[in-house]
């Protein structure tokens, strides 16, 4: 549910000279919650359609309201021993669920356009080392260039990845998509082992995914690189992971 035309006009209050000292906490979020509350939209329940988000369940919102209470700096395990030991036991359940070996490695990153940025580098690192390049130590400048391919409704994510990456937009091939936003295999250009093609776990319109089994076959033979988008794995989840 969207919020009233007069909950959404009301934010203009916020709009004020930047107070000269400071405020009673208490004033201030009684404050937010009078303008602010009425001014949200309805996310959690089961009708909402509008974009990936999940509906919250209880556990969830006390989980949330624990992490908030307990404030951690998960950057270092000697920051925050639970926050690390989380972190390991979430990575080591997604490989279980996704059939993965028990070796793998992944992280837990701030959202689908970091996860897709850093997934993306991870693998431009990879290939240009086959061809001898050390991005630490050479960088950039002069490196043999990277392909990329992507489906006709790749998620913007992905695009934006690229874009910070600096890949450029003229070395982005992109393959007609079919009716249920899927990459068509049978249009696949010429992949080499400098190309990534980046397939997509869950169409974010209709959930559809890319046809894996044969993109990755025809990779594997060229060596190529494949990048997964996971845009829909599960309820409003964003990912990314590289085979």
């Amino acid at each position: 549910m969207s919020p009233s035309e007069t909950a959404v006009a009301a934010l203009a209050e916020l709009h004020e000279p930047f107070p000269p000292s400071s405020s009673d906490p208490t004033n201030v979020i009684a404050r937010l919650d009078q303008i602010g509350s009425g001014a949200t939209v309805a996310t959690t329940g089961g009708r909402y359609f509008g974009f990936v988000n999940g509906g919250i369940v209880p556990a969830a919102r006390a989980a949330s309201l624990l992490a908030a209470a307990w404030n951690q700096n998960a950057a270092l395990r000697v920051m925050s021993p639970i926050a690390a030991e989380l972190e390991e036991v979430v990575l080591r359940w997604v490989c279980e669920a996704l059939g993965l070996p028990p070796e793998c490695a992944g992280g837990l990153v701030t959202c689908a356009t970091m996860a897709n940025f850093t997934a993306l580098v991870t693998a431009r690192y990879a290939l240009l080392a086959r061809e001898g390049w050390d991005v630490t130590a050479d960088g950039m400048f002069g490196a043999p260039p990277i392909e990329v391919v992507v489906g006709g409704e790749v998620h913007p994510s992905v695009l934006k990845a690229l874009s910070l990456g600096g890949f450029g937009s003229k070395r982005v091939t992109v393959v007609e998509a079919d009716g249920q936003g899927r990459m068509r295999a049978d249009k696949l250009p010429r992949l080499s082992g400098r190309t990534i093609v980046c397939i997509q776990a869950g169409n974010v319109n209709t959930g559809a995914f890319d046809p894996a089994g044969e993109i990755c076959k025809a990779a594997r033979e060229q060596s190529a690189w494949v990048h997964v988008d996971g845009a829909v794995c599960g309820p409003g989840s964003l990912g990314s992971t590289n085979i």
